[in-house]
């Protein structure tokens, strides 16, 4: 690991202060991805400014089916929160399932949804949710925040201070984790309200987190596993990797909204 400085900020109007008087400075939220770059010397921030003491980026807030969930709010926190579970069944499971307790202890939610990771949990949920991401600038609906692999429309002086969500109706998720690191090689997030069904799809697809349409469409309809048996998932918009084929990432798609409709509750 190369030599850095170490803040930490009390208020969000130091952090980005401080990030933006800095040569290359990055900001530290859970450091689950950030660390171990640095620890392998393919990242080198001059300074790493640190989130996770910010009180106005924590908490959870649900007003009925109105929630709000600060950016600093960890893995573990989520998990526990029975107000969570008992409106959104699905963000309580994925959060249960994700990485091990270590992750869970330390990583937060405005970290995994400011990286966009390809393989990360929460980008899915956000795109089913149809949430809205609260930066340190603006407001931006989930749909227009994720832009490609590790890209969001995020400024290098721009923090994720909150997440918020008009809680579904039925919510599940489920993932196949890769053996060794847990990542999800596709992880899928179905949420319904009414008639409408959202289904957001994270590592699988080449470009990242997706919503899948036609998915959407047939479990509005009708909202049952067998919804999506007869669908097909273009192998040519998946990821191929040494983890596995497009195809047979295309075929973890349907099987994964199988199983999380079927979990939903």
């Amino acid at each position: 690991m190369y030599e850095t400085n170490y803040h930490r900020p009390s208020s969000i109007e130091e952090a980005v202060s401080l990030v933006g008087s800095t040569e290359s400075g990055k900001f530290l939220s859970g450091g689950m991805s950030l660390l171990p770059a640095m620890k392998q010397r393919l990242a080198a921030p001059s300074d790493l400014v640190d989130l996770r003491h910010v009180e106005e980026m924590k908490g959870i807030t649900v007003n009925g089916r109105e929630v709000r969930i600060g950016g600093a709010v960890t893995h573990f926190e989520i998990k526990n929160s029975d107000e969570i579970k008992s409106v959104c069944y699905g963000l309580h499971h994925m959060a249960s399932v994700l990485g091990d307790p270590q992750v869970r202890y330390m990583g937060t939610i405005g970290g995994s949804v400011a990286n966009n990771d390809p393989a990360a949990d929460y980008p899915a949920a956000m795109i089913a949710l149809d949430a809205t991401i609260h930066t340190s600038k603006r407001a931006v609906k989930a749909s227009e925040f994720f832009v490609s692999l590790l890209e969001t429309v995020l400024e290098d002086d721009e923090i994720v201070t909150a997440v918020s969500f008009t809680a579904p109706e039925i919510s599940g998720y489920e993932k196949f984790r890769n053996p060794a690191s847990r990542y999800a090689m596709c992880g899928v997030f179905v949420a319904k309200t009414g008639s409408t069904v959202r289904v957001g799809v994270t590592g699988a697809g080449a470009d990242g987190v997706f919503h899948w349409d036609e998915a959407a469409q047939a479990l509005s309809a009708n909202f049952a596993p067998d919804a999506v048996a007869n669908l097909s998932v273009d192998p040519g918009g998946m990821l191929s990797d040494l983890h596995g084929s497009s195809e047979y990432r295309a075929n973890l798609v349907k099987v994964m909204a199988k199983r999380a409709v079927a979990s939903a509750k």
